[in-house]
């Protein structure tokens, strides 16, 4: 049994442009015909404390090794795949589980220190905390007269 409580670093990409994700989406989420895959959305919660802006993902039936994160100036994307448990031919009463593939893109609320982000996964929630960039939000304004 593999243990669930697994912290990875994300891999995070600043080399490309601000449309790499997109672009890259459109490379691996495309069928052979040229239309895009369908993916679920994930659910989350962003929230922040004075220092941090944090990250919250319950992902049930998700595996460390199926998820991907990148972090990408303001722009924080989430993949993964949800593995069904019974791996044969059903017949459901209820379906309200998505299985399958998932992605979520987050535009972050303030500057974070992409260097310093850290992950975790544990008993199926995933945490993501990105340190904020310490900005002075009172910029002096100068009053030029004419």
């Amino acid at each position: 049994m593999q243990n669930s409580d697994q912290k990875f670093s994300l891999p995070l990409d600043d080399s490309g442009d601000d449309f790499s994700i997109l672009a890259d989406f459109m490379k691996n989420g495309s069928e052979a015909g040229g239309s895009v895959s369908p993916e679920g959305q994930l659910a989350i919660d962003v929230v922040q404390t004075v220092n941090e802006v944090i990250v919250i993902a319950p992902m049930a039936g998700c595996r460390s090794e199926n998820l991907e994160l990148h972090l990408h100036n303001d722009v924080l994307t989430i993949r993964g795949e949800r593995k069904p448990p019974i791996d044969q031919e059903v017949d459901y009463f209820y379906k309200e589980c998505y299985w399958g593939k998932f992605s979520r893109t987050i535009v972050l609320p303030v500057e974070v220190k992409v260097e310093m982000a850290r992950a975790e996964f544990k008993n199926g929630v995933l945490t993501v905390v990105l340190p904020k960039t310490k900005v002075d939000g009172n910029i002096p304004i100068i009053v030029v007269e004419e």
